[in-house]
């Protein structure tokens, strides 16, 4: 199954996600199928904390992949960030 989910990355006590596609087998950091933005939850206020291609997220979902629940989430922030 494909999963659209967080990939870690960042130095230690400061987090930086990847938002991908990916395999629901391969490991949290494993090889991706695609990116589809970034989730940064230590941003400081004049930095970007989010950014994620609504509309591919909304293809892979077509074809299948399962959002998992964080991603989810994020999914609806950035909608509602884009439609006001």
């Amino acid at each position: 199954m494909v999963t659209i989910r967080l990939s870690r990355g960042g130095a230690k006590k400061r987090p930086f996600y990847h938002i991908v596609v990916t395999d629901s087998r391969t490991r949290r950091d494993g090889l991706s199928i695609e990116r589809l933005g970034f989730f940064n939850p230590g941003a400081k206020p004049t930095e970007e904390r989010l950014r994620l291609n609504v509309e591919r997220a909304n293809y892979w979902i077509a074809q299948g992949a399962q959002p998992s629940d964080r991603v989810r989430h994020l999914l609806k922030v950035q909608q509602a960030a884009a439609n006001s």
